[in-house]
């Protein structure tokens, strides 16, 4: 009999890891002292991790960071999308992907 060992399976759901919610949640915390954003949902699903950020809590989020690991060796498994559902930047570098809305904390800072 062959079973599986619990490494050798794929997980039921994709997160985020530890050190990519420190990456994220220092943009967030930034972010909200810049009166920018005010809430966030985490969603793990089984074909990718969601970080939403809200600029109110009952609104659609602002923006979408997402992991998609089944595309790590295609665009990159990191991706920021904008309200409207268009990619705003992809890449395989949680922080490359991110500068796309450092930008915007530059605008709201000035």
């Amino acid at each position: 009999m062959n079973t599986p060992t619990p490494l050798s399976r794929a997980p039921q759901q994709v997160a985020f890891d530890r050190k990519e919610l420190g990456v994220i949640l220092s943009l967030y915390g930034r972010m909200v002292a810049a009166g920018e954003w005010r809430d966030y949902g985490i969603s793990c699903l089984r074909e990718l991790a969601v970080f939403s950020v809200f600029r109110r809590t009952a609104e659609h989020p602002l923006y979408r960071i997402e992991k998609r690991p089944k595309l790590r060796h295609k665009q990159g498994m990191y991706a920021v999308v904008g309200m409207d559902g268009r990619i705003l930047k992809r890449g395989a570098d949680l922080k490359t992907v991110l500068a796309v809305l450092e930008k915007k904390l530059i605008r709201a800072v000035i």
